[in-house]
Order: C-alpha cells, then sequence, then structure tokens
C-alpha cells in the first residue's frame, strides 16, 4: 500500500492510510500479513459512489505498533480513522479483518453497516482444538522472535503444504512476509477463541457475511449470521479467500446504500 496519510490513534500510535473517491464513507479492514495491498484493489471499485479509506493496521507498513498490543488498541485505531472520515462510517472486513471488524461494531463504535469476508472463525471441535494450539505455540515462536518458523506454522493452518511452503520461503515477497509476522499475534487476538464470540449478538447494525465456493467458511459464516440480529448472508460463486473485485464490490455496493 502507498501511504499518503496518517491519523492518531488514542495511544499516540500514527496509522498510515489512502482515502479515494467521495460520497459515504467505507473503511476497508485487513487480514492476516495484508498490509493494505490486498483491499487497495477493491478502492477504484468503490469509489463512483463512496469516500473508501484503505488503512494499514497498527504494525504493517507505515503504521506504528505501540506496545502492549491489545484489541482495543485496534478499536480505537478504527475509530481515528472513522472520525477522520465524517464522523461515522460502513466498515468492510476480509477474512480476519472481518473478525475485527465485527468485534469494533459489537464495541459499539460509530459504524452504519458492516460487511465481512470469509471470517475464519472455527465451528467444529477439532478444528477449535486446531486453532488454540497453533494459538499457544504461536505465541511461543514470536516470543523467541522466530518469524520463519511462525510464518510457516500460520501457512500450515491455513492449509498449505510442505511444497507451498518451501516454495513461499524461496519467493521475493518472503522478507516482506518476516516484516509482518509478529502481527500474526494481532490476528489471531481478532478471532479470540476461534469461535463466533457470543458478543456479536450486540451488534446493533445491519451486517453482510459474505463468502465465495469454500465450504469451510459457510459454517462460520451461518454461525455469524445466526448470532448477529440484523445479518444476511450471501455467497459469491466463483470467488476464492480473495475475492476479485469486481465480484465483491457490486455486492458490497447494494448493501450500503440500502435504505
Amino acid at each position: 500500500m502507498t501511504v499518503e496519510s496518517y491519523v492518531t490513534s488514542a495511544d499516540g500510535t500514527r496509522i498510515a492510510y489512502e482515502r479515494t473517491g467521495s460520497g459515504p464513507p467505507v473503511v476497508l479492514v485487513g487480514g492476516g500479513l495484508d498490509d493494505g495491498a490486498e483491499n487497495a484493489p477493491i478502492a477504484p471499485e468503490l469509489a463512483g459512489e463512496f469516500a473508501v479509506v484503505n488503512y494499514a493496521r497498527r504494525g504493517r507498513v507505515g503504521s506504528g505498533d505501540t506496545p502492549p498490543y491489545a484489541l482495543a488498541r485496534e478499536f480505537e485505531d478504527l475509530a481515528a480513522l472513522i472520525a477522520m472520515a465524517g464522523g461515522r462510517a460502513h466498515l468492510f472486513g476480509a477474512s480476519s479483518g472481518g473478525g475485527l471488524a465485527l468485534e469494533a461494531a459489537a464495541a459499539g463504535l460509530p459504524v452504519d453497516r458492516v460487511a465481512v469476508y470469509e471470517v475464519p472463525y472455527f465451528v467444529a471441535d477439532e478444528q477449535l482444538r486446531q486453532w488454540r494450539e497453533y494459538v499457544l505455540n504461536l505465541r511461543a515462536l514470536l516470543a523467541d522472535d522466530r518469524r520463519d518458523e511462525a510464518l510457516e506454522l500460520f501457512m500450515r493452518l491455513a492449509g498449505s503444504s510442505e511444497e507451498d511452503i518451501a516454495r513461499a520461503r524461496n519467493a521475493p515477497v518472503w522478507p516482506a512476509l518476516r516484516t509482518l509476522a509478529p502481527t500474526l499475534a494481532h490476528d489471531a487476538a481478532c478471532l479470540g477463541d476461534g469461535h463466533p464470540p457470543p458478543r456479536l449478538a450486540e451488534i446493533t447494525r445491519p451486517t453482510l457475511v459474505l463468502t465465495g465456493d469454500n465450504p469451510f467458511f459457510h459454517d462460520a459464516a451461518t454461525a455469524i449470521a445466526k448470532t448477529v440480529p440484523d445479518a444476511q448472508r450471501e455467497t459469491l460463486a466463483g470467488q476464492g479467500h480473495v475475492a476479485d473485485p469486481k465480484a465483491l464490490a457490486p455486492s458490497l455496493s447494494r448493501f450500503y446504500n440500502a435504505s
């Protein structure tokens, strides 16, 4: 993501963002190992109708990461961005960024509508056991600054093969991923114990829960939609975990423009 501007969060941390377009504000919330680049292609698709704010979550690219980390600090980052955008905003969160968007809405941030795509919550007992084991191992690896192993651990959780991991380690992008590795703990915090939390029932804003074709995310999306009082479910046919912006944007536009 190309950094253009900054806001200052409540703890003094500078948060980098780009703003494009005009209209009601939409804040894009990135997921694991995303520095804002993954959401960037969505901005021009929405910029004809909305003022789109794409930001680098704390610890990523130009954004600071004042210790100690807490999920509440990420709420404050979003609050600063929403204040800059005019005081209220729609949210779009992808993957674990969707978990952050939902948690922020449940915490009472001034949001209008919330859309999330493929939030990787777990509902099966064995999946939850694996998630909690992952979190414990991740903490240990990051405490020792073993970033390569932390990235490998994350990739295995996401279903990558050993061949995939070997290719990734030899790819030009690996050094950038090593820089982002400590933020894997932030994304783990966004997903909590791995299960959709009961506090999502406190969300009072209309919520759109999107998935692509992968059935893994459908159970979690169904659980979210059952928990959030005013939630809608939609599946985007033919889409993977990183959706084509041209397939995603029409659904977001219809949802944010609904009365």
